[in-house]
């Protein structure tokens, strides 16, 4: 079982660059997609080898959004946390299948000058208690972009950027920590080398000089097998690339 995760940064965007010939190579049963940026009626049929399509969009126009595509039914599809003032930005689907709940995210980013900060602090919250309320049920996948880049290998200049810049301040990262403490970052149960990133800022050529964040991740509860979880820096498309895990 293959899933794969990208923030595509718009989808109506990325699909005139090489977006479906990529997922036609890589062939995921899974593809999670944040920051669409559209409603699906917006965007024209794509992606008719996955038979089932589930999408959440934000109340905003060309904001926010999260989108999965599947090969396999799920048992049942939930849009949100049943939090009225978290619910309107359109940033989690979860899937349940038989063996484990698959949860799509874009957390909210707390934005330039840190105005979203405190927000973000609740979201975070929140966001916690939900997934924890899931795996009462069984096991999770967590998979998507966080806005956070946990630890100071996880960003190229994390001491020019620790508490001044949205997705590196303490709270942000005390967030992330309540996660880790409960599901596994995968991706550093396989790869523990410096300069792996996910997000590269379109300016100063950052992305050219690996100058990057890993902000994307995949969570999974203990109980999940996986077999690898990978990152592939190297395609293009958005100011994020995608990642992937091998169950």
């Amino acid at each position: 079982m293959k899933i794969i995760s990208w923030n595509v940064n718009g989808i109506r965007a990325v699909l005139k660059k090489d977006f479906l010939n990529f997922i036609k190579m890589e062939d995921p049963d899974i593809l999670c997609i944040q920051e669409t940026k559209a409603h699906p009626d917006q965007v024209d049929k794509i992606l008719s080898q996955y038979e089932h399509h589930y999408w959440n969009s934000a109340e905003k126009s060309g904001y926010s959004g999260t989108a999965v595509f599947s090969r396999i039914k799920p048992l049942s599809v939930k849009y949100g946390m049943n939090i009225e003032k978290h619910d309107k930005e359109g940033r989690i689907i979860t899937l349940e299948f038989e063996k484990y709940f698959l949860i799509n995210v874009y957390a909210p980013n707390s934005r330039r000058g840190l105005v979203r900060l405190d927000y973000r602090k609740e979201w975070d919250r929140e966001f916690l208690n939900f997934i924890r309320s899931l795996e009462k049920k069984k096991p999770i996948i967590v998979c998507g972009d966080f806005n956070v880049a946990h630890k100071e290998i996880d960003l190229a200049n994390p001491k020019s950027n620790y508490n001044k810049t949205a997705g590196f301040t303490q709270i942000e990262i005390d967030g992330f920590n309540n996660l880790t403490e409960s599901f596994i970052d995968t991706f550093r149960e396989f790869n523990k080398e410096p300069k792996n990133y996910t997000y590269w800022s379109y300016m100063f050529s950052a992305r050219a000089k690996n100058i990057g964040w890993r902000i994307d991740y995949f969570l999974t509860s203990p109980k999940i097998k996986v077999k690898d979880s990978f990152i592939l820096p190297k395609i293009m498309g958005s100011d994020h690339c995608p990642i992937g895990v091998l169950l």
